[in-house]
């Protein structure tokens, strides 16, 4: 196995000398080759350095599911510079608190909506412009000029593997963006992680549909890179026929999923009756998969090892289910990935050695997150004292059980826990009894804060084709099943679920769903009132 080198840009030279000619990358019918991108980015890593910049400095990248993407990325980090890499769907307010929060000094760009964005004085840098001070420059093409710099050899600026090499800004969907601040270390240890269990190749052909804003798409270049495979960069959750036509066009080998994704996939393809049985693995993270996910994936890549993980942004990857478990313990998340320890505690921080019993999830390891930017408080939430001395672990807000055999099973986060009743209410419990209904192929639960009741909750339910649900009557199989205060307020029927760029359900909007009606509401009983 080729383990990650003391920094994590060593990684792409090693494998170049290697593979020179060999395609790294194909995107929009484009191959690029590993000399190619290796050249490319060293050649962007001469032209940053001459701008002035110093070793740590932040360098936001916009630029979608594009190979300048993979090109920028190596080259920031060969110039001993922190990549800020944010998805092109992110708004010009939230890009601008990123820039500002991260004290970025050169924000690359493709996009000219961006252009009045303000970064430290620096120059933005625009595929086709440049900008500096809001001041446009439309006659350079600064990709060109930076990619065609003549100083090819980069700089190592003595960095070691405890410096940073990105800052990952969380979306944001529970409040202000949070920088996760991740070293060379952190990240190899990851990319060794990954490697080690899941065993990609050299003669693999990865599809990576994701964002690479996001890091499980950002991993998987990283890990076909490390092996001197192929990545079939597709634009972010591409349409499912087109993916169809992809997955057997390119001969794919390697695909990672989220959930949502998963079913849309699902649904066209088993109308036509098409399977994909060139595929050797299937990864899926982001969300816990459910027993109909697991099936649906079994008739769609009847060959393929599945991987079953789950993670968060502040430490990459906590677990992950061998492929020869996913029958026995097909709701679990799995066991701790290689070289990560993990463990769960009470309410008081106490360590639970017993089996089968619920508490926060805790993880040790090189992948943890050296914390979050600028923002010591939170960072001290996360981030408590360890085994041994001046070491520090992750409390992840996760909450799950741990069976007698070490294997987790996810429950829900510290952080999403709703009070309905007055009694405390995880809302992944609730959209696992859907989930064990049939007919049920997606579930989300949200709770709303009220004064009288001390909270409702609100299930969304998206049924199999031709089936006829009403919801009197699953309100009242609820009722039957589950204890009272778990008990729905009210259940909605949805054709599809509104989704975040990362392909999660949108729980924000599903909520201003609630909102909005339950507002309506007090408006009209105050009119007829009057």
């Amino acid at each position: 196995m080729q383990m990650c080198n003391v920094l994590l840009h060593h990684t792409l030279p090693y494998i170049a000398r290697q593979y020179a000619e060999k395609v790294a990358v194909v995107e929009n019918g484009i191959s690029h080759s590993y000399g190619k991108i290796d050249e490319l980015s060293s050649r962007l890593s001469g032209y940053l350095q001459a701008q002035g910049l110093h070793r740590g400095d932040r360098v936001v990248l916009c630029l979608g599911n594009k190979v300048e993407t993979i090109i920028a990325f190596w080259g920031v980090l060969k110039a001993g510079y922190v990549v800020c890499n944010v998805g092109l769907d992110t708004t010009a307010d939230k890009l601008n608190y990123i820039i500002d929060n991260s004290q970025a000094s050169i924000l690359i760009t493709n996009d000219q909506k961006f252009q009045d964005v303000s970064v430290a004085s620096k120059s933005i840098l625009f595929k086709s412009v440049v900008v500096t001070n809001s001041v446009v420059n439309p006659d350079v093409d600064s990709w060109e000029l930076a990619t065609s710099y003549n100083e090819v050899e980069y700089l190592n600026n003595n960095i070691l593997d405890i410096d940073l090499a990105a800052i990952v800004y969380t979306s944001g969907s529970t409040g202000t963006p949070k920088g996760v601040m991740l070293t060379h270390r952190n990240m190899c240890a990851a990319l060794d992680s990954l490697n080690t269990y899941l065993g990609y190749q050299e003669s693999d052909h990865i599809l990576c549909s994701l964002p690479l804003s996001f890091d499980y798409g950002l991993y998987q270049m990283i890990m076909s890179m490390s092996k001197g495979a192929t990545l079939f960069l597709e634009q972010e959750l591409t349409w499912p026929l087109f993916l169809i036509k992809k997955i057997k066009q390119h001969k794919i080998t390697v695909i990672p999923f989220v959930p949502t994704m998963l079913s849309l996939l699902y649904e066209y393809s088993h109308r036509s009756g098409v399977t994909f049985p060139d595929v050797r693995i299937v990864t899926n993270t982001g969300a816990a998969l459910k027993s109909h996910h697991i099936q649906q994936m079994k008739l769609l890549f009847p060959n393929a090892e599945i991987f079953s993980m789950y993670g968060l942004t502040e430490c990459k990857r906590c677990t992950y289910l061998p492929p020869d478990q996913i029958d026995k313990k097909p709701d679990s998340v799995g066991i701790a990935i290689p070289n990560t320890e993990m463990w769960l505690v009470d309410s008081h921080g106490n360590k639970i050695n017993k089996p089968n019993q619920i508490g926060e999830l805790v993880i040790r390891g090189a992948t943890v997150m050296a914390g979050y930017w600028r923002d010591t408080k939170a960072t001290q939430e996360k981030l408590k004292p360890g085994p041994l001395p001046n070491e520090y672990v992750l409390h992840t807000g996760d909450l799950g059980l741990i069976d007698e055999d070490g294997y987790l099973y996810f429950r829900g986060r510290t952080d999403h826990v709703i009070k309905s009743r007055g009694m405390k209410v995880s809302p992944v419990e609730i959209e696992n009894y859907f989930y064990s209904l049939p007919n049920i192929e997606s579930a989300a639960v949200v709770g709303i804060e009220d004064e009288n009741l001390g909270g409702t909750l609100h299930a969304f339910i998206q049924i199999a084709d031709n089936e006829n649900i009403n919801e009197l009557e699953l309100l009242g199989k609820c009722r039957n099943d589950l204890e009272p205060h778990q008990v729905p307020n009210t259940i909605r029927f949805l054709n599809s679920f509104p989704r975040t760029p990362n392909g999660k359900f949108d729980l924000i909007h599903l909520k201003q769903i609630i909102e909005s009606e339950l507002a309506a509401e007090t408006t009209s009983r105050s009119d007829v009132a009057v």
